[in-house]
C-alpha cells in the first residue's frame, strides 16, 4: 500500500488534473477507498463525490469524469509502471505492475440469445415509430412541413433520419462468457475495441465484441413525432431511409437531407459540423451547453433526477445546410425529456411559427417529471 499511496501523492502534486475541482475530489475518493479496501458503485461517487442522487438508466455524468480520470492518468503515466491505473467498466482505482495473464477467448454460443435480445428490444423500438405513419393528420403534416425550419428538404435530395445510439461491448470477467455489458466514451465501434485491445494485450479474452448498440428511450419516442413528417418530406417511403448514428458514413450524409434525432452525445460525424457553427460549445460533459457570446451555462439535471421528482432537461433545434450543400436538421436534448420536447417542437405548427428561415437554431429549457416532458421555454432562437 505504500507504493500506492506514493503514486496517489505524485499525481496530486503533478497538476495533471487540471483545474477542474470535480476531477480533483473524484481521485482523492477513489484513492481514500482504495486505501480503505472499499468496493465503491457508480451511485456511490454520485452522492459521496458530487452530491446528487443518481438515474442509472439515463445518467453519464459519473463515467464521463471517470473517462475523463483514466484519460488524465494515461496522459500522466504513458505506457510507464508501476501506474494507477482505472480499469475500464470498474470504479477502482488500482496500482498496476505488470500486464495481467490474458483470459482464455469465450464461446459464443452461450451468450448469443442475450445479444439477440438486446437487438430485437431496439429493432422493436424503432419499428414503433413506423407503425403511427399512418396515423398522423394529413393537414397537420402539410402545415407543419411548410414552415421555415423545413423548406425545401427532400425536394432535391432522399430524406436521410439518423437515431443518435451507442456502442457496448460485453466483459467476460476470465470467464467463458460476458458477465456485464460496458459503455465506454473511448470505445464507440469494434475498432475502437480492437485497438484497445492492442494497446492492452492484458484485456484480449477479456473484452469482447457483442456487436450490440443501444439506442436511447427518448430517441426512440421521439421518432414517433418525427417519422410521419419525414416521410411526408421524403414523399415516399423510397426516398425515405434510416440509419443509427454508429452505422452513417459521409457518404450518406452528402448525398441526403438529414434530420438527426437523438442525444448530443450521439452526434458522430455530426457533431462538428454542429458545433462549428452553433452559438453553444459543449462543456464538461454533455450535460452542459456553454453560451459562447454570453458564457451562460445551462446544466442538464435529467441524468441525476429521481424517477417521480421534478426534472430539467434542455432540447436542441437547429436548421442549416451541410457541407454539400444539403439541409441538416437536428432534434437533439442533454437526455431524453429534452430529445422528446424538441421532437414536439419540431413537429408543432404553432412552435414552427417563432423560427425563422435556416440558419436558425434554438434552445428550450424543458419542464418534466422523471421521462416525462411537461413543457418547454425559449432561452435563445436565433439565426
Amino acid at each position: 500500500m505504500e507504493g500506492f499511496e506514493a503514486e496517489v501523492a505524485r499525481v496530486r502534486e503533478s497538476g495533471v488534473l487540471g483545474r477542474s475541482q470535480g476531477l480533483a475530489r473524484l481521485f482523492d475518493y477513489l484513492a481514500e477507498q482504495a486505501v480503505a479496501g472499499r468496493t465503491v458503485r457508480e451511485a456511490d461517487i454520485a452522492v459521496d463525490v458530487f452530491g446528487r442522487e443518481v438515474d442509472l438508466a439515463g445518467d453519464a455524468s459519473v463515467r464521463v469524469y471517470v473517462h475523463r480520470l483514466r484519460k488524465k492518468l494515461d496522459e500522466f503515466y504513458r505506457g510507464r509502471t508501476p501506474r494507477l491505473a482505472l480499469p475500464l467498466g470498474e470504479y477502482r482505482l488500482a496500482l498496476v505492475d505488470a500486464a495481467e495473464p490474458a483470459a482464455a477467448p469465450p464461446s459464443r454460443r452461450r451468450w448469443i440469445a442475450v445479444v439477440a435480445g438486446l437487438l430485437l428490444v431496439t429493432a422493436a423500438g424503432l419499428a414503433a415509430a413506423w407503425i403511427v405513419r399512418a396515423t398522423a393528420p394529413a393537414r397537420a403534416l402539410d402545415r407543419v412541413a411548410g414552415a421555415p425550419l423545413w423548406a425545401g428538404f427532400g425536394r432535391a435530395r432522399p430524406v436521410l433520419v439518423v437515431v443518435g445510439d451507442y456502442y457496448i461491448f460485453g466483459d467476460t470477467e476470465g470467464t467463458e462468457t460476458p458477465r456485464r455489458m460496458i459503455r465506454a466514451f473511448d470505445v464507440n465501434s469494434p475498432a475502437d475495441l480492437d485497438m484497445l485491445l492492442a494497446e492492452r494485450p492484458e484485456l484480449q479474452g477479456r473484452y469482447v465484441d457483442l456487436d450490440t448498440y443501444y439506442t436511447p428511450v427518448g430517441a426512440t419516442v421521439a421518432l414517433r413525432q418525427v417519422m410521419p413528417l419525414a416521410r411526408r418530406l421524403a414523399g415516399d417511403d423510397e426516398r425515405l431511409r434510416l440509419a443509427t448514428s454508429s452505422h452513417v458514413t459521409a457518404e450518406m450524409l452528402k448525398g441526403s437531407d438529414v434530420i438527426y434525432v437523438g442525444y448530443l452525445s450521439a452526434l458522430r460525424l455530426l457533431q462538428p459540423v454542429v458545433f462549428d457553427r452553433s452559438r453553444f460549445q459543449v462543456g464538461e460533459t454533455y450535460d452542459e451547453l456553454i453560451d459562447r457570446r454570453t458564457g451562460r451555462i445551462y446544466v442538464s439535471g435529467a441524468g441525476t433526477a429521481h424517477p417521480d421528482r421534478p426534472n430539467q432537461d434542455y432540447g436542441y433545434l437547429a436548421a442549416f445546410d451541410g457541407p454539400a450543400g444539403n439541409r441538416i436538421v437536428v432534434i437533439a436534448g442533454n437526455r431524453d425529456i429534452g430529445v422528446m420536447q424538441a421532437a414536439e417542437l419540431a413537429a408543432s405548427p404553432a412552435t414552427l411559427k417563432g423560427l425563422k428561415t435556416p440558419p436558425v437554431e434554438a434552445l428550450y429549457r424543458v419542464e418534466g417529471v422523471g421521462r416525462t416532458n411537461l413543457s418547454a421555454t425559449p432561452v435563445a432562437v436565433e439565426p
